[in-house]
């Protein structure tokens, strides 16, 4: 947390002293973060971000605790002095029931825990607005889920505006990995490198360039593997391994949550995987009456004109998918525990892809379920996504019926029932 002695117009004056840095080529700065500062001597700038980390780790000490941070974030954090004279940002106050109710909201919505302990790190300093990101494991690539906040005009009150899910295909980053943007810096001296959590939005930053640059990731520049470059303006290389992940468009979901009902985090990123979830508070407009269905984006029409997708509805019991009775017909170990079988089932209503014990060949396997209402069926997964006949798992009495009538009975009949309306927008 930034704090200045008492001194009249210091504020001003540091924030001008970034402000020609950043005009100098500047993207990162260290200062003590233990002691007040007094003067544009405590800040040390650097053009390179391996620079700066490499400067806070040789000066750090457990009572002169330097930090290197974006100048961006410094800047940020001086405008807010600026405009708050008699605050600081160390015992500056927030509305701590607007805290508590945003903290509610993102736990019903499912943001972990470091993502809310971010979002209260936000509210704190006075940002406004702030985005923050959260990756998710997926079957392939990584779910991006981005939540964004904004603040009242008019009080402290901040309010979710929404979250997208992106289903990145890509390798997803390692722990303390970024998207490094790398470009010279105008005076020819070193290296101007920007971070980004999210492929869409490092790959779009290169491509907006006009001179020399590179896209890495990497911890740091230091440690940096570039997967595409650019010269005078134009992409010239994209490693074979990231072309996919640089010229595709990930599918996206904008929610616009109500205080935290709706679709969950976990819902939706399981959702733009292709997945069906089940509600039981949905509600139709027209007659206002409660119901209950699967439901899963229609990702085969494409998204629409608000870049969403549409829904499509499997109502229950109506539709005709029974969980618990489809569950029957399949030799899962994890159904003999009534404590395992509720699990799962919940799991699978989450659009979850949980995994379960069965037999292959004599053999005890683990394999990824899948509920498919749309088909009446389970579908069985290896753990690197490679699916499984799901007739090899089923009971004697329901495989005698399949090859009774000669042909899996959802096959003959699909009632795709499609609400026709999008969500979110």
């Amino acid at each position: 947390m930034v704090k200045l002695i008492e001194k009249v117009g210091l504020a001003d004056e540091l924030l001008e002293f970034l402000q020609e840095q950043v005009s100098a080529g500047c993207d990162w700065v260290v200062y003590d973060s233990d002691q007040p500062l007094c003067t544009v001597f405590d800040f040390n700038c650097f053009t390179d971000a391996a620079e700066a980390f490499a400067f806070e780790k040789r000066y750090q000490q457990i009572f002169n605790w330097h930090l290197a941070v974006p100048v961006g974030d410094m800047i940020s954090s001086l405008k807010i002095l600026i405009n708050n004279p008699k605050q600081d940002l160390n015992t500056r106050t927030m509305n701590l029931n607007n805290l508590e109710d945003r903290k509610d909201e993102m736990l019903r919505l499912g943001a972990s825990e470091q993502t809310i302990s971010k979002m209260e790190e936000q509210m704190k300093l006075g940002s406004a607005p702030f985005k923050l990101h959260e990756p998710l494991a997926a079957i392939k690539g990584q779910v991006d889920v981005e939540f964004h906040f904004q603040k009242s005009r008019q009080s402290d009150f901040y309010y979710l505006n929404r979250f997208t899910v992106s289903h990145n295909l890509g390798k997803p980053l390692e722990q303390d990995q970024h998207y490094l943007i790398i470009s010279p810096n105008a005076s020819g001296k070193g290296n101007s490198v920007k971070t980004f959590n999210l492929v869409t939005d490092a790959v779009e930053a290169l491509k907006k360039r006009d001179g020399d640059a590179e896209l890495a990731i990497g911890k740091n520049a230091a440690s940096k593997v570039t997967v595409a470059t650019m010269e005078a303006g134009k992409v010239n290389y994209v490693a074979k391994s990231f072309r996919s992940t640089f010229y595709g468009k990930p599918a996206s979901q904008t929610i616009w949550p109500e205080r935290g009902k709706g679709f969950t985090v976990q819902q939706t990123a399981q959702m733009i995987q292709g997945h069906s979830v089940f509600r039981n508070d949905l509600v139709n407009f027209t007659s206002g009456e409660v119901y209950a269905a699967w439901v899963k984006f229609d990702m085969d029409k494409g998204a629409g004109a608000n870049g969403n997708f549409n829904l499509q509805q499997y109502h229950v019991p109506q539709y005709g998918f029974d969980l618990s009775k489809v569950l029957d017909s399949y030799k899962i170990k994890e159904l003999a525990v009534p404590e395992k079988r509720e699990k799962l089932e919940v799991e699978l209503r989450n659009g979850m892809t949980p995994l379960v014990s069965v037999e292959k060949d004599g053999q005890a396997v683990k394999l990824l379920l899948e509920a498919v209402p749309r088909y009446n069926k389970l579908n069985f997964y290896t753990p690197d996504g490679k699916m499984e006949k799901r007739e090899q798992f089923m009971t004697k009495e329901a495989l005698a019926s399949v090859l009774d009538t000669g042909q899996d009975k959802s096959k003959s009949k699909e009632k795709v029932q499609e609400a026709g309306m999008g969500i979110g927008g």
